[in-house]
């Protein structure tokens, strides 16, 4: 049984080379969904759209206390400097495949067709904290968020507690 009350303590990694925290759309949706689900966002971040940047973001919470849940968005593209899956993907202990199958099922039934072959969303854990990845745009941040993500978070993160008992 999920505990109703559990609070998921969050970090919101934005990545791009454009944004600021002054018009960083994505990045406010994101803690305004966590916030209004009763959800704590401990630390906000901008990084580029670089492997190691990402990668040390990722070490950055997995050390974290504080940290149960790391929300990305941003990089998961196709371009040759769409980095964020690569990084994400080698730093994952075990993979949840079925946030990216369903992610791209319901961005497909969005409208968005089949251009949601291009998307590379990603979710898995590492070091017991949840590692979600979605695309950059607001549309798809506010679909994986709304959809998927806040509907599942205390499940996901209660369940990785239970098995690090």
């Amino acid at each position: 049984m999920i505990q109703s009350n559990l609070v998921v303590r969050c970090m919101i990694l934005t990545v791009s080379s454009t944004r600021t925290y002054e018009n960083d759309v994505n990045g406010s949706t994101m803690r305004e969904l966590l916030e209004s689900d009763g959800h704590a966002v401990t630390e906000y971040q901008i990084c580029r759209d670089d492997y190691s940047s990402i990668q040390r973001w990722l070490k950055v919470a997995a050390a974290r206390a504080d940290i149960d849940v790391v929300l990305i968005s941003g990089g998961t593209g196709i371009a040759i400097e769409d980095t964020t899956y690569e990084a994400v993907r080698d730093s994952l202990d075990k993979e949840m495949p079925g946030f990216g199958e369903i992610f791209r099922y319901m961005s497909f039934s969005e409208d968005i067709g089949t251009a949601a072959i291009t998307s590379r969303a990603i979710a898995g854990v590492r070091d017991g904290k949840a590692i979600f990845s979605m695309p950059g745009t607001t549309r798809a941040v506010k679909l994986g968020m709304e959809k998927i993500i806040v509907p599942e978070l205390k499940n996901v993160v209660q369940e990785i507690m239970e098995g690090n008992r």
